[in-house]
């Protein structure tokens, strides 16, 4: 069993460590944490379906769902690899592509074995055209164009492979011999310019002699002129075939490559869609999965607290060295719910004999305190009542409880204890005084609402009345100036 344990941690150690290199794009350093977990455990279903992700994120369609056909073997229900393997068949024609580039770059290895590197160049940017992801055909095309002395677009090819896989070793390669492929040509060009001017005279042999003279210049006395009608007759027909030949098949020419290119941007871009869409769900699904082991873990750890505190006060409650208080206090932190069989029997030994004496003289501190004012003290001990045993007599305790609470000032904790009191305990007497107390928080509310309506109307009213007297008061004063004015 430890054997197999330990092979699960260090598969799941190299599965981590593929995931941080795929975050990165170190797909080459991915692939070998990857292949090195499944090693250890060819049934981590994580490892084989990230590392299908990871082959399909460097081009190598056809690995990726070889890794992802064997995790569905593995395990057929509930497995990531059917979302990735619907996800390629849902673009139509995407496989026949992808199956197409595949053939078009072993054409072009075979073209390049027989030294037509033109063709295979031609042939690897159809298959990159249809499939630009594919880093096996970038650096196969970098190659060629290094061969062929074309180190700027070997450049721009190995940036792109570089791009899909941080790490290759073979696009790190290839840029180290362009970059020293572009330190040394100027030290050659000057060795060959030297080499051509040393060559200042012809030597030949007549007979028994060797005649040494300068060497002839390329061009004529009268070259000069030739040169010039050449270069103008030249230019003048270039210019007519360019006009009447060339120009109409450019245009044709550029129209179709800007729309391939349309073509090409468009397909890139919904791969990379379907690719950031499908890595998104994969990691929301990793977040879940964390949480999920979070709790497990939290609740594993409580499971095992409480199964400590059980047997630690089933010893002492056997012993008899331990007092009621502090085997108490231990108890309630056991969560009875989270243990099991042979646990729950031991905290009901305990707690059968224990919960009730303890009851019987918590509540009684509890009147006590209650009596003298100490509210504070008599909730303490109430709460550790009803944790014990919440109906205690027939609710008394909550009772008390929610009564300390109000002679405390605390009503919304008072009300949810006699509301609590009418809904489990209705046929007490504890539940009936828990009613009264409850109707007259209404009618007490009920009253205050009523003496705030009658104020506002009084206060209405007497503004009425005041407003009359004014306005009877600025009647008679009139008619006393009309009867002046009058007289």
């Amino acid at each position: 069993m430890e054997y197999t344990t330990k092979l699960m941690y260090q598969s799941n150690y190299w599965y981590n460590d593929g995931l941080k290199k795929a975050d990165i794009r170190d797909m080459s350093g991915a692939v070998t944490s990857l292949r090195r977990s499944l090693q250890y455990n060819r049934v981590n279903i994580d490892a084989r379906n990230l590392l299908g992700l990871v082959y399909y994120g460097r081009g190598d369609v056809v690995e990726a769902l070889v890794e992802w056909i064997l995790s569905k073997n593995f395990q057929p229900e509930d497995n990531l690899a059917d979302y990735y393997i619907g996800k390629i068949q849902e673009v139509p024609g995407e496989l026949e592509s992808i199956n197409q580039a595949v053939k078009l770059f072993n054409q072009s290895i075979e073209l390049a074995g027989q030294n037509g590197e033109d063709l295979a160049i031609i042939q690897l940017k159809k298959a990159l055209a249809v499939h630009p992801s594919y880093v096996k055909a970038h650096q196969l095309l970098a190659l060629l164009y290094i061969q062929t002395e074309q180190f700027s677009a070997a450049r721009k090819e190995l940036r792109t492979a570089h791009k899909l896989d941080t790490t290759d070793e073979i696009t790190l390669r290839y840029m180290h011999e362009i970059t020293q492929i572009r330190k040394s040509r100027p030290s050659r060009a000057r060795d060959r310019g030297k080499g051509e001017g040393t060559k200042q005279t012809v030597t030949y042999n007549i007979g028994n002699e060797t005649i040494i003279q300068p060497a002839s210049s390329v061009f004529k006395e009268n070259s000069g002129l030739h040169t010039f009608l050449n270069i103008a007759i030249g230019v003048l027909v270039g210019a007519a075939v360019m006009w009447f030949l060339i120009m109409p098949a450019v245009s044709v020419g550029r129209q179709k490559k800007l729309n391939e290119r349309v073509v090409s941007f468009s397909d890139k871009i919904a791969t990379q869609e379907a690719q950031i869409s499908a890595l998104k769900t994969e990691l929301e699904e990793y977040r879940v999965n964390t949480e999920e082991s979070e709790d497990l873990k939290a609740q594993s750890a409580s499971t095992q607290e409480s199964y400590e505190i059980v047997l630690d006060v089933a010893k002492h409650f056997a012993a008899e060295d331990m007092s009621d208080k502090e085997m108490l206090e231990q108890m309630l932190k056991v969560s009875p719910d989270t243990l099991g069989e042979a646990g729950k029997s031991r905290y009901d030994d305990v707690a059968n004999d224990l919960f009730p004496r303890m009851c019987e003289k918590l509540y009684g501190t509890a009147e006590e305190e209650f009596e003298s004012g100490d509210y504070d003290g008599a909730i303490s001990s109430l709460e550790k009542v009803v944790k014990m045993d919440e109906g205690y007599q027939d609710g008394k305790a909550l009772l008390l409880l929610a009564q300390t609470f109000e002679k405390k000032g605390e009503q919304d904790k008072a009300n949810i204890r006699y509301q609590k009191l009418v809904e489990k305990y209705k046929d007490t007497a504890s539940a009936q005084t828990a009613q009264t107390a409850l109707d007259e928080q209404n009618s007490q509310n009920s009253r205050e609402g009523q003496n705030n309506q009658d104020g506002q109307d009084d206060q209405s009213t007497q503004d009425n009345e005041g407003d009359q007297d004014d306005q009877s008061t600025q009647d008679n004063e009139g008619d006393q100036e009309d009867q002046n004015d009058n007289e």
